[in-house]
Parts: C-alpha cells; structure tokens; sequence
C-alpha cells in the first residue's frame, strides 16, 4: 500500500521546520514592521482569493505584500510540494551503472537522467514556471535528498522581478554555495518566448489558477479551450521523454482544470504517471457545481510552529492542506493493464489497483464505512468497518479483488468493492 502523502524523514522535515528562520535571516524584518506582517497576510490573502479584482500584476512588487508572500505562502506552498515530491517518479534521479561505465564514479552511481533523457556530465533541465520565489526548486532540495548531488538546472520564469531575486537569494542560502544545481532567473510572463532547449521536467506550481480565474464557473468551453492551449505550451517546452508537472490549490473550479489538462495530454500520448492509475477517462471531471473533483487532502499538523502562530495571528488557521495536480508522463508512455489473478481453478478475479481521493464516511445500514477510490473502471466505492477505511488516507494507491457480479453504489453510480 502506497501513499502520497508519506512523513518527512527527520532531516527534510528540520530543514522545513528551520525555513520561517531562514527567511527571517536573508530577509530581517525590522520590529515595527512585524507588527503589522499578520495584517499584511490577510489582505494578500484576500487578494489572492475572493478580491482578485482588487490586485494589479505586479502585486508582488510591493515591499509589504513581498514580505507577506515570502513568511506565509511560500512556507506553506512548501509544506504542500515537501509532502508530494517524494511520491512522484521525476525524469530524472540516481541509479546504479556498471562500475566500469565512463558515466560511473566510485560508487557505481550514475549522475544521469534515470530515463536516460541526458548523458554524462550534461545538466538535467526543469523550466519553473510562474517560479515566484523559486518554491518549487527550495521544496524539492527539502525533500528530495537524493537529487542534491544531481547536475539540475532550473529555469524559473516569472512576471516580477523581484520575487525571483528573493527567492535565488533565499535557495542560496538553503543549499549553500557548493550545491550542483543552477538557478537561471528569467523575467518573461506565460507564452513569451524562451531561449532554451526543451526540458527534462516541465513544472508549473499555483501559476493557472491566477490566469483562469476570470472565466465564469458555468463556461466549460472557454475553460476547455484555455486547457488545450496551455496544455500544448506546456508540452512544447518539454523532451518528448521528459515530464510535466502541475500543481493547483485543491478547489472545484482547479480540479476541473486538472481533469481537461488531463485529457488533452493524453489526446497527443502524455498519458498520467500520478496520481491517475489509469489512463482511462477521468471519473471526476468536476465540471458540474457540486460534483466530485479530484484532490488530495493531508493533515497540517507538522508544518513549521512558527508558521502555524503566524497563520492563527493572520486569522487563517490550517489544520489541513489541500491541493489537485497532474504528473503526465513521456510521449506515447503505455499505461498498466488491470492485472487477473486465478485463485482457484477455473475462478478468474481481476485484481484492480485505484487512488482513494476523498475521506472517509459513513454508510447507511449496517455499521459500514466507505471512501472513494479512482480506478481504470471509474469510481470505486471501497466499503468496510471503520477502522479498515481509517487507514486509507486520501492519496493511498491500493489493489482491491473484483469478485462476483458487478455491484454499484445506488447514489453515485460507483463500482462498490468490498475491503
């Protein structure tokens, strides 16, 4: 049983716990300004969500909103990323070569591309964009130890200046000045030119949201037609054996965006690699006002304490982060079949693996209790006693007996399996 959501090993999580700290050090905030820091988080908070309309594009630019966005967002974004990286299978990675491979050193360990996408010493590419203050870059050293010997060279790609030269200063001062990886800082807005050969890993963290906010909820069209043309941005920029990664906040309207971005990926064979088992249709499209859309939920207790004071102070307590995202693999990757078992002569069982997406709750009759689960035969409704869902956190891959006839969920429609 695989999770997304797995604890931080104890070194990544006192690296996390030490980034409030951190930020303070790079950046001072003199005690008169301190006082008003919770103000200054609600109000871009508010800017951010419900008073949109309100901000201009280089909100970011203000020295107080500045200030706000590096203490509370780009904390709690890492938490987020800290806590999903390490479940995610990146183009890119440590494996064992044969020791007396030019590409080997020592220890037999190759620094290449564990898909091969580079050779020798080359850099193994990621284009950030909407980087901001390089949050996707700093939370990917926090939790992935294993790459911090890699050659990476991170292009980050955002609209204001000075978010970037906060956060290259603030990765400095994290990974210090001997680390292999490359921080290349590009001013450019979504669709500008970039000079750059394509990408290993193509990654974009809270940056569509900002861009599709202003299509009506009720306008699937344009919110399709917004997809497809990012969707194709997106793989332009990528090798064709490379990946794509993007991350929204886990709300109905960026579920929906994730679903359609899935399916266009697909339509030109980028077919999911996480958090999707499947490359089937996608059974919470979410583009209907109430229906199910896809997210993953986990529990905030252990983000950083100063973080959390500072939360409580700016009246935005967190007890749980959320958030939708998509990893799509290389071109014309083929996904893993439903595998069939025979457990007694002349019985075939399909074994079928699926992603719980939702907490667990109760059903009627019986004592028993359920989650949903995302499967190659559409929603699955998993059933069982209370303390057998418990332990299916939402993001938990699992396998489940399909035995018997087919038995649906009279409410909404669900392959009903039993644990």
């Amino acid at each position: 049983m695989e999770t997304l959501f797995s604890p931080l090993p104890e070194e990544s999580s006192r690296l996390l716990d030490s980034l409030p700290a951190l930020i303070d050090q790079v950046f001072p905030l003199p005690r008169k300004f301190r006082s008003g820091l919770p103000a200054d988080v609600a109000e871009l908070s508010r800017l951010l969500t419900s008073g949109r309309g309100d901000r201009n594009e280089s909100y970011l630019g203000e020295p107080r909103f500045l200030s706000a966005y590096l203490r509370y967002f780009l904390p709690w974004n890492c938490c987020r990323l800290a806590r999903l990286l390490p479940a995610l299978t990146l183009p890119f990675g440590v494996r064992k070569v044969q020791r007396n491979s030019p590409r080997s050193n020592t220890d037999g360990i190759s620094l290449g591309n564990a898909d091969d996408v580079s050779s020798g010493n080359e850099a193994i590419a990621i284009t950030d964009l909407g980087s901001g203050p390089l949050t996707l870059p700093m939370a990917l050293w926090i939790s992935r130890p294993e790459l911090r010997e890699l050659p990476l060279e991170f292009r980050c790609l955002d609209r204001t200046g000075p978010v970037l030269e906060a956060g290259k200063k603030l990765f400095a001062a994290l990974a210090g000045k001997d680390t292999p990886w490359r921080i290349k800082t590009i001013k450019a807005s979504l669709g500008d030119p970039i000079r750059f050969p394509k990408a290993n890993l193509v990654t974009a963290v809270n940056l569509f949201n900002e861009l599709f906010w202003k299509i009506p909820q009720v306008d699937h069209r344009t919110l399709a037609g917004f997809t497809g043309k990012n969707a194709r941005l997106l793989s332009s920029l990528a090798l064709e054996q490379g990946s794509i990664l993007v991350v929204e906040p886990g709300v109905p309207r960026c579920g929906e965006f994730i679903s359609l971005l899935r399916t266009t990926f697909a339509e030109t064979g980028r077919l999911p690699l996480a958090p999707c088992p499947h490359g089937e249709p996608c059974p919470v499209p979410g583009d209907q006002v109430g229906a199910r859309w896809c997210h993953f939920a986990f529990d905030s207790g252990d983000a950083p304490a100063d973080l959390r004071r500072l939360s409580e102070a700016a009246g935005l307590p967190k007890e749980r982060a959320a958030l939708s995202f998509l990893l799509a693999g290389p071109v014309s990757a083929a996904p893993e079949p439903a595998v069939k078992v025979t457990e007694t002569p002349g019985l075939e069982t399909e074994k079928l693996t699926l992603r719980i997406i939702s907490d667990q709750f109760s059903l009627s009759g019986g004592g028993a209790w359920g989650r949903y689960g995302c499967s190659s035969r559409g929603l699955v409704l998993v059933s069982g006693k209370k303390q057998e869902t418990e332990g299916l956190e939402s993001g938990t891959l699992i396998s489940l007996a399909v035995r018997g006839p087919e038995r649906r969920d009279g409410k909404s429609g669900a392959l009903v399996l039993q644990l």
